[in-house]
């Protein structure tokens, strides 16, 4: 028996319990880990309330991912002993895995050793983020020198893995949020310019900082009426990365500007890369040599004890973060 978080019926944080469960051994391809860390993120929010691309099946468990040290390994598994210190990519589905408790299974094909030099709270912070901005600025849109790229909701864990990545290949990140309050963490954090869009001029702005040609790349997690605005900002032939709908408001088509400028609007989530085994290779492979070499670096916003989980959620919820929300298992 070990602590987990469940909930039973869907709603804000206060659902969320830490109960009493049962982790068997591991089967064949799985690992139990002993966890040190969580990373949360917003996608476990909506699952959590029920807008998200599962529905939770009660009692459900949640979290996708975790980092700490294998207690045991399945009959078949070979790359990993007990003792190794892993952390969990995001590649399975809440109704068969969840990785908020003390002790949890993974399968082993979503587990990686991280580098020595992260700490568990960064480890814990590594995949999520920039497994999905690696997926769709690099593998999709071939981001490279030379590009502008937008990042609405440039504060959250994914925007600032992708303002990282885009300097690690030679673009120039454009930061996007909402008032001026978080400019200066966002140029800390290494964003070229920084757009605050209910203080300023979205696509004026944009057209100033690219010449007038706009951004060849969009990547956004909010949808909704800035999308009228996000389309008018992107180059010819430009792509628009949607990867979330945070925006709980209609997301309209501009049909004119992306017929006259031959614009792609791409959907996307991370899940298309975790489970293909060649693709999370390459993405893995990324990741591993950007920690490596510092380029890539987990900003952690606040940590929680697991005790409180709850209070955790409330402030990610909050939008007052800049990084990652962690929860750190005792």
């Amino acid at each position: 028996m070990a602590r987990g978080v469940r909930f039973h019926e869907t709603g804000g944080p206060d659902v969320l319990k830490i109960e009493q469960v049962d982790v068997p051994a591991p089967g064949a391809g799985e690992v139990r880990i002993k966890v040190k860390a969580l990373g949360l993120n917003r996608a476990e929010a909506m699952f959590r309330v029920g807008a998200y691309l599962e529905d939770p099946v009660f009692p459900s468990k949640l979290g996708y991912e975790a980092a700490g040290t294998i207690e045991a390994v399945g009959p078949d598994v070979r790359e990993f002993q007990v003792g190794d210190a892993v952390s969990v990519v995001p590649a399975f589905h809440f109704a068969h895995y969840g990785m908020y408790g003390d002790l949890v299974l993974a399968p082993a094909r979503a587990v990686v050793k991280h580098p020595e030099t992260l700490d568990w709270a960064s480890a814990a912070a590594t995949w999520m983020q920039y497994l999905t901005a690696w997926g769709a600025l690099i593998d999709i849109a071939n981001l490279k020198r030379g590009d502008f790229v937008l990042i609405p909701a440039a504060s959250s864990s994914v925007g600032l893995a992708a303002i990282q990545i885009a300097n690690q290949v030679g673009a120039t990140p454009i930061a996007l949020t909402r008032t001026s309050a978080k400019k200066a963490d966002l140029t800390e954090a290494g964003a070229a310019h920084v757009i605050a869009t209910a203080e300023q001029d979205l696509v004026q702005d944009v057209m100033r900082l690219t010449d007038g040609k706009g951004a060849r790349v969009v990547f956004d997690p909010v949808g909704g009426p800035t999308m009228a605005k996000l389309t008018q900002a992107t180059a010819r032939g430009g792509i628009i990365l949607l990867y979330g709908a945070l925006s709980e408001e209609a997301t309209p088509l501009p049909l004119f500007d992306v017929l006259g400028r031959q614009q792609t609007i791409r959907g996307y989530v991370l899940f298309e890369y975790t489970t293909d085994d060649a693709k999370l290779a390459r993405g893995r492979d990324f990741v591993l040599a950007g920690l490596a070499s510092g380029a890539l670096r987990p900003k952690i916003a606040k940590t929680f004890p697991f005790e409180q989980i709850v209070e955790a959620h409330r402030y990610l919820e909050s939008n007052e973060q800049v990084g990652k929300v962690v929860v750190l298992v005792d």
